[in-house]
């Protein structure tokens, strides 16, 4: 008899976006002539930039050729995406990497789930509150994060809210825990860190000898001079800190799926007596034994992100989805609501009026003014009566989501 992992059995019965899917479905069942505008789940809208389209062209004509055809590709990923992704988005931040430190995968949700398989089952857990489903969901799966309680919080799990009291900056912990997640540009709050208030988190790392697992997918979004692209902009981070990007926001490639994840080689790790060992290392083999390597046309798409044309042609696609974000939080303000977001990202978080509860407020902003949204109680406990809204949509359809929230609430 096969024995199942019962760690399965103690998430909830569903995935946060099957819920709000199961939940939109029903409206139109109900509803089935009505225009729905999504804000909710965070997929792009901008077609994949015309560099990117050109390069996946010639990637399918050279796998038509005997002399240029790419079989299996090396489980790291191709040098040339790896010596683009540091010549571009590291070197002129002063942050000098080896490509041995780079590791291509098929986006960050992934390695972001599956970074746990190198670390003990007994390691403690620390994460903001709210916070990106994923981070929590993959450590119950393993048995890290303990038992549900019913405050919504898991038993082995130390929370760090953010919110407005304290400004969605979370406080440094107390004590010690092995592990810690933070992702900035935040999914979902769409807050931010300074160099200053993330060099006391590495520092903090440092001191306590905890692995900071560091969240970058939304940094081409930043705009402010004082919030790092990359937490190896702090220095001492190498030691303490793996980082995670993605091209699914940044270039469009939710459909693509391609992304990359930076383990430094003097970051380690102890065994249980003691002994250092390099986590460079054991991601490296993890990866050589799980995973398949991203397709050699889709690195080559990944690569003409890289190009002037590229670079020029994703900055006008982060700038449309700013510039939604930027409108969206006008036409709420206007309206009377509270946002934070929306200037370093392309989420806004809304407060609910009334200190309406998050699936209510979701219901009926679904129910009466026809948008889906995200409820902010389903990034954890501290995401309780907010509210988070993408701006992933076209400009017309969030024009007319704004329009039709300002009517709803008058």
């Amino acid at each position: 008899m096969a024995l199942a992992n019962e760690h399965f059995l103690k998430l909830p019965g569903s995935y946060l976006f099957s819920d709000i899917a199961k939940k939109v479905n029903s409206f139109k069942i109900t509803h089935p002539k009505q225009n729905l505008i999504r804000l909710g789940i965070g997929d792009v809208t901008r077609p994949l930039p015309p560099a990117c389209i050109e390069a996946l062209h010639k990637a399918v004509d050279e796998m038509s050729e005997a002399d240029t055809f790419h079989g299996y590709g090396p489980e790291q990923g191709y040098g040339f995406l790896i010596e683009a992704i540091i010549k571009n988005d590291y070197l002129p931040r002063g942050i000098h990497l080896t490509p041995a430190e780079v590791f291509i995968n098929d986006g960050a949700k992934s390695d972001t789930g599956n970074i746990g398989d190198i670390l003990r089952h007994d390691n403690s857990v620390g994460v903001t509150d709210p916070i990106y489903p994923v981070y929590i969901d993959s450590n119950v799966m393993c048995g890290r994060a303990g038992i549900l309680q019913d405050n919504g919080k898991w038993s082995n799990v130390t929370y760090m809210p953010c919110t407005a009291e304290n400004g969605f900056i979370p406080a440094i912990p107390e004590k010690r825990i092995d592990i810690v997640y933070l992702c900035y540009p935040n999914n979902p709050t769409g807050t931010t860190l300074t160099k200053a208030e993330l060099k006391k988190w590495v520092d903090y790392a440092l001191d306590n000898d905890t692995l900071i697992l560091f969240d970058a997918a939304y940094e081409a979004f930043i705009r402010e001079e004082d919030v790092p692209h990359s937490i190896y902009e702090i220095k001492g981070a190498k030691k303490c800190a793996i980082e995670f990007r993605s091209f699914s926001k940044t270039a469009g490639f939710t459909g693509m799926r391609c992304g990359y994840t930076i383990v430094p080689k003097e970051l380690t790790g102890a065994t249980l007596t003691g002994e250092r060992i390099a986590l460079n290392g054991l991601w490296n083999r993890r990866q050589c034994t799980k995973f398949n390597g991203t397709s050699y046309i889709t690195q080559r798409a990944a690569e003409a992100i890289y190009t002037p044309e590229g670079k020029r042609q994703i900055k006008e696609n982060i700038d449309y989805y700013l510039d939604n974000a930027r409108t969206m939080k006008e036409e709420l303000a206007a309206a009377g609501l509270q946002t934070y977001g929306g200037t370093n990202s392309p989420y806004i978080w809304l407060k609910t009026p009334d200190g309406t509860d998050s699936w209510k407020f979701f219901e009926q902003m679904l129910y009466e003014a026809y948008v889906v949204g995200t409820p902010g109680v389903g990034f954890g406990p501290s995401g309780e009566g907010y509210m988070r809204l993408t701006a992933f949509g076209t400009h017309e359809d969030c024009q007319e989501a704004m329009y039709r929230i300002r009517k709803w609430l008058g």
